[in-house]
Parts: C-alpha cells; structure tokens; sequence
C-alpha cells in the first residue's frame, strides 16, 4: 500500500503564489508517475500536472507557465509551485503516485484564490 500526504494548502489572493507538498509512504516502486490533479464541486477531477522517476513534466495548458511540479531527490515527494493564481485555480488538489497501472490518492487540500 502507498500513503500520499498533502500540505501547503490555503487562501491566497489573484497574482499571489502558494507552494503544495506531498509526501508518499508504504510500498513505491522506481518508476513510479507522481502528480496533482484538482477538483471543484459537481465536476470532474482534472489533471493538473505530472512527474516521472526520470523527472518528465507534463501540464494542462492552463497552467503552464504559471504553475511548476518537481520532486525530491530521494523521489517520494511531489511539489508544485503555483504563481500567478487565479480565482478559476481555486479547487481542491490531489495529490497521486501512480505504479503498476494503480492510481493512489492523497486527502487533497483546499486552494481558494479570493481577493
């Protein structure tokens, strides 16, 4: 089994920046996929942002540019540097580790970009 935990969660205004966190523990594997996804009541979970072993990006077009994923250099821990925030990116993140065609899943953590 993998445990993800998120931090960094918050309130921030338009423009402002924030910075989530998870950390995964249990039983990872190399090769491993790490990333975000958010979601807001009533719609779907969206991807926002993946990561691979081998440190391979991918983003949504609406938030490339603005919004970084990296991970720590033992692996098992994803952040993602959001900047330029807009109220559109409020939802809630989630945070997965994907191994062996399984998607793991953290609590999520709330992001509201409010003035």
């Amino acid at each position: 089994q993998v445990q993800l935990v998120e931090s960094g969660g918050g309130l921030v205004q338009p423009g402002g920046s924030l910075r989530l966190s998870c950390a995964a523990s249990g039983s990872i594997w190399s090769g491993n996929v790490m990333g975000w996804y958010r979601q807001v009541p009533g719609k779907q979970r969206d991807l926002v942002a993946t990561i691979t072993s081998g440190h391979s990006t991918n983003y949504a077009d609406s938030v490339k540019g603005r919004f970084t994923i990296s991970r720590g250099n033992a692996g098992n821990t994803v952040y993602l540097q959001m900047s330029s925030l807009k109220p559109e990116d409020t939802a809630v993140y989630y945070c997965t580790l994907v191994q062996a065609a399984t998607h793991y899943w953290g609590q999520g953590t709330q992001v509201t970009v409010s003035a």
